[in-house]
């Protein structure tokens, strides 16, 4: 995985977790790879890996088993709650950066209009 320099990486490793989640490509209850080994999927520290899991922990998208291991929630709110933030974050900053050019909301539908009947 390549790291954006601007934001952190254990963030980044969230939101990279985040995404095979609400793509199916990690299932609810599912069992997480231990943290040294997803560390070394994403070749970073440990410690950073370690970070990143519990921020997920603490925001309920995980949850660990002391002694067995860490889980994807089950809880179907908690990861529609999930995909909807992620969405939500997308639109916002293609809203902006269609703003920037100086496009009007209007002119911005009737773009994502033609853009989906395509």
């Amino acid at each position: 995985m390549k790291f954006d320099h601007t934001t952190p990486i254990y963030l980044q490793i969230m939101d990279e977790i985040k995404k095979e989640i609400v793509t199916g490509a990690l299932t609810p209850g599912g069992r997480l790879d231990s943290v040294r080994a997803l560390s070394e999927k994403f070749e970073v520290n440990l410690n950073t890996m370690q970070r990143a899991c519990s921020e997920l922990e603490r925001q309920g998208i995980i949850f660990t088993q002391r002694g067995i291991g860490s889980f994807v929630s089950e809880d179907a709110a908690v990861i529609a709650g999930l995909k909807e933030a992620m969405s939500a974050k997308f639109i916002t900053g293609f809203i902006g950066g269609m703003e920037s050019l100086g496009y009007s909301k209007t002119e911005i539908c009737e773009m994502l209009r033609k853009a989906l009947e395509s």
